[in-house]
């Protein structure tokens, strides 16, 4: 080990061990959840979860605050020069938790490295264009196009330390589509308000509090400890034993329950993630299915029947027990246009024979329905019920259920033909959505990189595309809603619900419920 690389190390322990603030009595916060970490290497993660527990290592420049508003991270403040040019201003004073100072030449390599095509959010950070030092506290972004949602973007491009990265070999994002193991993925090294203490994957996490973090927190939890628990059940029987304090994801057969449970409480909100199912209209032939020489769903006809065959107010009712909110859109947040936008083609069974039939599959077909089953809420359940669904109509769609561990490499490698994805945790803006799921595959920018379909509308690229550089907000909101409804009449995919999650927890736990279903342990106290 190099000299430097040991101080590191040693300066790291020391805080670890020494995280309790004097004159604060210590506190654990214990939570559980269904999912697990995938990798602690922010850039690389495409899920949502594993993105929340770094981002309590990680920070940007940039943060949400409780009221979903953008306020100041890591830049004090910021101001846009022109449409192309934007300024930030870094914080004084801020350390990485191996007791380095954040610089701008940090900045600068980490909003490249987020830019590398390894990174999962591509998409998002090549709209932050060229960063450069201007001098010791400011950095600037040099875009080739306006940017209306720049400030959105900057939440993909955590900040890591320069100097750390380069020493462990991770000046690049990991590979995870590859399953590539690197340094990043079980070590982290930040400015944020807790350190990873320990990760064992499927057993359990431990954050320490940061005591030289820079900011400001709401409570004072000394230690954090996660424990995925794949068991819906288990995991409330752990809270309900006093064994955990917190569950992120409690059943909605059990919520019901804990609402009259002395003790305990119930906080819930809206999130502003979309569960849709997909198809793939890329092969020539369908993987997995019974029809060969051909796909099915390159006809919107048999797409269309799919949809007609799903009837989303029974899973609302029966599957999520009422918690879920119906939508025909993929925008994250509701879509600009209000309700109209949100419509669905009806729940129709005779109608979906009917096309099945017109377009040459009147006898039905068979093809596999691709699930993960710790990732969303009830997400096997929804599956199978869908393919009940499906069933009815003549459609033989068999339920391959697995753990996000194994399923989100199966989506980046496209390795399926009919599939039920969640997306859009943390972004709020309509061309987020579309740039990442509308958008058909392209490589050099990003675009699609939720696509698992691989569908291609160039009609519907051109208005993605001109959203991108359209600063007046009437305007992107008339393209956003073009854009949805070409979405809608080309049958792409068949949006489910926006999940209404309940977050379960003792009655002395505080917290601030986020539509991006993340627990920001900046927010919590214990009492």
């Amino acid at each position: 080990m190099h000299c430097d690389s040991l101080v590191r190390a040693l300066v790291l322990a020391l805080l670890v061990a020494g995280a309790s603030t004097p004159g604060v009595a210590d506190s654990q916060l214990r939570w559980s959840s269904a999912g697990d970490v995938l990798t602690f290497d922010f850039h690389a993660a495409s899920d949502s979860f594993s993105q929340n527990l770094a981002g309590q290592i990680y920070e940007q420049l940039v943060r949400r605050g409780k009221d979903t508003s953008f306020e100041p991270s890591l830049a004090e403040s910021w101001e846009v020069r022109d449409p192309l040019h934007w300024r930030f201003r870094l914080r004084e004073g801020v350390k990485f938790q191996d007791g380095t100072p954040l610089t701008v030449d940090d900045v600068v390599f980490s909003v490249q490295r987020a830019q590398h095509p390894n990174a999962s959010n591509r998409a998002l950070t090549m709209r932050l264009g060229r960063p450069r030092k201007i001098d010791d506290r400011i950095v600037e972004f040099v875009l080739d196009t306006p940017n209306p949602v720049l400030l959105e973007h900057l939440l993909s491009a955590a900040i890591m330390s320069k100097a750390w990265c380069e020493a462990h070999g991770v000046a690049r994002p990991q590979a995870y589509s590859e399953r590539e193991e690197t340094f990043a993925v079980r070590n982290a090294m930040g400015t944020g308000p807790y350190m990873l203490k320990s990760y064992e994957p499927g057993v359990r996490t431990v954050l320490a509090h940061n005591p030289t973090y820079w900011g400001t927190l709401d409570g004072k939890i000394d230690e954090v400890v996660y424990r995925p628990i794949s068991s819906g059940p288990t995991r409330i029987a752990a809270l309900l034993s006093g064994e955990l304090d917190l569950v992120l994801d409690p059943q909605p057969s059990d919520v019901d329950k804990l609402r009259t449970e002395k003790g305990f409480k119930i906080v819930q909100g809206q999130e502003w993630r979309v569960i849709h199912l997909g198809f793939d209209q890329f092969r020539d032939e369908l993987l997995y299915a019974s029809v060969k020489g051909k796909n099915p769903f390159k006809d919107r006809r048999v797409r269309l029947a799919f949809y007609h065959a799903i009837d989303v107010e029974a899973l609302r009712a029966k599957v999520m027990r009422g918690l879920a909110a119906p939508t025909g859109s993929i925008s994250f947040a509701p879509a600009p246009g209000g309700p109209e936008a949100e419509a669905r083609y009806p729940h129709d069974p005779v109608l979906a024979r009917k096309l099945l039939a017109e377009s040459g599959y009147g006898d039905g077909f068979e093809v596999r329905l691709n699930c993960p089953n710790n990732r969303y809420v009830n997400d096997e359940k929804i599956c199978i019920a869908a393919s009940a669904m499906l069933a009815r109509v003549g459609i033989r769609a068999p339920v391959h259920a697995e753990p996000m561990v194994t399923y989100s490499p199966r989506l980046d490698k496209r390795d399926v033909s009919f599939f039920l994805v969640g997306v859009g945790g943390s972004g709020g803006d309509p061309q987020t959505s579309l740039s990442l799921v509308g958008h058909s595959e392209n490589a050099a920018t990003g675009d699609g990189r939720f696509n698992s379909g691989r569908f291609a509308d160039p009609e519907l690229d051109k208005l993605i595309d001109a959203m991108k550089t359209e600063m007046d907000t009437a305007k992107r909101d008339a393209m956003a809603r073009s854009a949805f409804r070409r979405l809608h009449d080309g049958v792409y995919l068949i949006p489910l619900h926006r999940q209404i999650l309940p977050w379960a927890m003792r009655d002395g736990v505080q917290v601030v419920h986020t539509p991006w279903n993340a627990l920001n342990l900046r927010w919590v106290r214990m009492d």
